[in-house]
């Protein structure tokens, strides 16, 4: 037992000196490959600056010169041009000579050594001894920024236009009837009706149309007394005194009016006329043209001013009750046009306008309900449909700039114009409505 454990020892030692040996040797081969890298660098470097040339470098790698642009071999990012007027610390940006450090959104702040500015919480930016002299002729908080700084960070500029700025609201609606064209119809007297002749909810009914025939005591009298005061009229306006035949005719007026306000046609005066006797029943016709929404007129049914017999629908023309977020609200206008789609009715639009916008915002969804007058032709348009609702918005041609170019403090608004050399100046600007990507410039920008 004593000799096998002094085998496995031997062995177990021999395995970690193979390994340790293995490691060793990939160090070496290693540190070799990293020195010839180094030299060859160096090299193709010396080889660059003895040439006259142009010279071209790596931000990242500032130690390898090419006499031609391309990729840096090591990290493959591309070359910079080298300016002869350059200052040498900009290629080695290691050996400048920090001044302090600043809050690039409140200039007035600097420090000794880097850290956070205590108003933003940003990161102090660092301003270097050959900046400090350049940027004395720009405005407070001005920086600058090398060539190889903005590739590394991936700087973008851009020049502030007035471009044609357009958006569009895209929200969901619900169809329903037009309020002012829904017409209630009560009898103005109290009586039975006779006969039905719209008998079943939904049905279309045209103006003019009879509706029920109503049989009323109050309405047989009125319509006697019509008849005594059209006799009246045909005997005394033959008298000599003029007050005689005044009274008759006033009289005569009278007892039409009271029939006409009570909805009897002039048709059905005139049959009274003819006959020279009273109708038992009298129609009531459709007052207006629609569909039937409710109807509660059956035969024998007594009914008083109070009963509604029926409520019809125009729908001619519908609302559309659709939700806008509140953000969008300002952007909404009364008259402005609207586009109605259906998703089946491909290719099929419909233009209306808003008419209302309601004063209230809903306490959970956070939206503003808008209201749409469209016309309906063919009636597609039906009640309870939802529909897709689309508003432009056009803001016509307006100063802009990029959404990422403001720097948003919550109290104030910040972009940076470039200048040349590489310095940034921070702008104030005020802004205007956010389209899209782009926010309009009020103040603080020009075109160019």
């Amino acid at each position: 037992m004593e000799k096998k454990r002094m085998r496995d020892d031997r062995r177990g030692l021999s395995r970690y000196i193979v390994v340790l040996l293995l490691v060793i040797g990939a160090g070496v081969v290693g540190y070799s490959f990293r020195q010839e890298v180094k030299k060859t660098l160096f090299k193709l470097g010396d080889r660059a600056q003895e040439s006259p040339q142009e010279v071209y470098y790596c931000p990242m790698h500032p130690q390898y010169r090419s006499d031609r642009p391309g990729e840096c071999p090591v990290c493959n990012m591309a070359l910079v041009k080298l300016d002869p007027a350059q200052p040498a610390s900009e290629a080695a940006p290691s050996e400048r000579r920090i001044l302090y450090w600043q809050d690039p959104m409140h200039p007035d702040y600097k420090s000794d050594k880097p850290g956070k500015a205590p108003d933003c919480g940003m990161d102090l930016v660092p301003v270097y001894a050959d900046e400090a002299t350049s940027a004395g002729s720009f405005p407070p908080g001005t920086v600058r920024i090398s060539p190889q700084k903005q590739q590394l960070i991936g700087i973008t500029t851009g020049e502030v236009a007035t471009v044609p700025l357009a958006q569009t609201i895209r929200t969901v609606g619900k169809v329903t009837y037009d309020e002012t064209r829904i017409t209630r119809i009560h009898p103005k007297i109290e009586g039975w009706i006779e006969k039905v002749f719209v008998d079943y909810t939904g049905k279309f009914v045209r103006k003019g149309e009879p509706l029920v025939s109503l049989y009323s005591p109050e309405l047989v009298a009125t319509q006697q007394e019509y008849l005594l005061a059209l006799r009246a009229r045909a005997y005394l306006g033959r008298s000599s005194v003029r007050e005689i035949v005044e009274n008759s005719l006033s009289l005569h007026e009278a007892s039409k009016k009271r029939l006409l306000l009570w909805d009897i046609s002039e048709e059905e005066i005139r049959e009274i006329e003819r006959r020279g006797e009273p109708l038992k029943a009298l129609t009531i016709y459709a007052p207006s043209e629609g569909y039937v929404l409710s109807r509660n007129a059956y035969e024998r049914q007594r009914v008083t001013p109070e009963t509604e017999l029926y409520t019809i629908a125009d729908l001619s023309t519908v609302w559309v009750l659709a939700d806008i977020y509140e953000y969008e609200a300002p952007m909404v206008k009364i008259g402005q046009t609207g586009v109605l789609t259906l998703p089946y009715y491909p290719g099929k639009t419909f233009r209306g306008t808003v008419t209302y916008i309601y004063p209230q915002v809903d306490n959970v969804t956070r939206t503003v309900k808008i209201r749409l007058e469209f016309p309906n032709p063919g009636l597609l348009l039906k009640p309870d449909m939802y529909v897709n609702v689309e508003l432009r918005v056009d803001y016509g041609r307006r100063v802009a700039v990029p959404e990422e170019a403001v720097l948003d403090s919550g109290e104030k608004q910040i972009v940076f114009v470039a200048h040349e050399g590489g310095y940034f100046e921070p702008r104030r600007v005020t802004l205007g409505q956010k389209v899209g990507n782009f926010f309009i410039v009020l103040d603080g920008l020009k075109p160019g």
